[in-house]
């Protein structure tokens, strides 16, 4: 063969063997990095959140690219505000997706706001990855492009709901909520664990998202001499019912779940807040009572953001640690189903630093873990009344 014709044979093998590369290499992974990107509120009721949850991610991102990335690539987050608006979620999913060209979207915030981007990013093939919506369709029914990280607010509610409410004596149950997929999944939850308990809702009232006054729902819950009270509230909801229930001299058990488990429910809502019980896995971090690590940790962010963290910044971290676990299994080939598999032939990742539960993935479990505890608000700091192995 001459060296012209042979030339020109090799070089059509290299493009066909490129091309074939190219195809079956998904979008937002390159050579040199890894696309991704994640939809929170940055500038609405729940920017308490969002804020921190970017934050704890930026930290890890900026930690895997110091140490050169993986398998060579490293990553690059891209962050989009949807201040809490499920239309703007769309239009930043939309973005993500078909002009940023991301591999996946990570630590979405909210219920109604990840299952809306879902059905933006499941057509082009873009993971959906750990959501801070701790909703059973996060991970049900199982899909090869969505894994959740922890407890979903149903099984939070289905642990804690009956030994609480046998060990404060209850008699009768209510539930305010949000009346969204989030709010009903916290409904479900609380009618779940009270059949456990042997008992039954008595009483629900719900209000719209982003409604501030609840005077006619808390005088419901009073007029109905509820005791045991189930919230599927987030930050403002939280302080301003139970705020208004102390106006009113009713002090039943509230109760949340792991979304109104906050340093930001004491620090608005003062010392009326005390008594109030939330699920949770990962603890606040106090650095005045947190182990080494954990305190080398808070320092490294505070040096990073300038504020102290908080849960949500753990969170936030734990998401892209979790991340970049699955790419170094994965290996350096990635394909559009590799990653998945990855995810679910890791094993069992032991308790981290923060105090979340081990965590498996398998081909049919989705879902990292389904274990919470349960905190109490006293004196203005959470703290552990029932941790994980406590729970009968």
């Amino acid at each position: 063969m001459k060296t012209s014709t042979f030339r020109r044979v090799a070089a059509a093998a290299a493009l066909g063997l490129a091309a074939t590369l190219a195809a079956a290499q998904p979008q937002g992974v390159s050579a040199s990095e890894v696309v991704i990107g994640t939809i929170s509120d940055l500038s609405g009721p729940v920017a308490g959140y969002g804020k921190d949850l970017r934050n704890g991610m930026l930290m890890r991102v900026d930690e895997i690219n110091a140490q050169g990335g993986v398998h060579g690539r490293r990553l690059r987050l891209i962050v989009e505000d949807n201040g809490y608006d499920p239309r703007r979620t769309v239009l930043a999913a939309q973005k993500l997706v078909n002009q940023d060209k991301v591999f996946a979207v990570i630590g979405t915030f909210g219920t109604v706001h990840t299952l809306a981007a879902v059905q933006v990013q499941s057509p082009k093939g873009v993971y959906n990855l750990f959501p801070m919506s701790l909703s059973r369709d996060m991970y049900e029914p199982v899909d090869r492009l969505k894994f959740a990280l922890l407890s979903p607010y149903f099984d939070q509610l289905d642990a804690v709901v009956p030994p609480l409410y046998k060990s404060t004596n209850s008699r009768r149950a209510c539930v305010i909520y949000q009346d969204d997929d989030f709010g009903h999944e916290v409904v479900q939850g609380a009618e779940s664990g009270l059949r456990k308990a042997g008992t039954q809702i008595v009483e629900k009232t719900s209000f719209k998202r982003g409604a501030t006054d609840f005077s006619s729902q808390v005088a419901r819950l009073k007029a109905s001499e509820c005791d045991f009270v189930v919230m599927g509230t987030l930050i403002r909801e939280t302080v301003g019912v139970i705020s208004e229930a102390r106006k009113l001299g009713y002090s039943p058990v509230f109760l949340s779940t792991s979304s109104a488990y906050t340093d930001l429910i004491p620090k608005l809502g003062g010392k009326a807040m005390d008594g109030f019980y939330a699920a949770t896995t990962a603890v606040h971090p106090y650095l005045d009572d947190a182990s080494e690590p954990v305190r080398a940790w808070a320092a490294r962010y505070q040096s990073r953001f300038t504020d102290a963290p908080t849960v949500f910044s753990t969170y936030g971290y734990t998401m892209i640690d979790l991340f970049a676990k699955g790419l170094q299994k994965n290996g350096p080939q990635i394909t559009a189903d590799s990653y998945g598999r990855a995810l679910e032939s890791m094993g069992e990742l032991p308790t981290d630093i923060f105090g979340n539960p081990p965590m498996r993935f398998t081909p049919t479990q989705h879902l990292g873990s389904n274990k919470a505890r349960l905190s109490q608000l006293q004196n203005g700091r959470w703290k552990v009344v029932l941790d994980y192995d406590q729970f009968k």
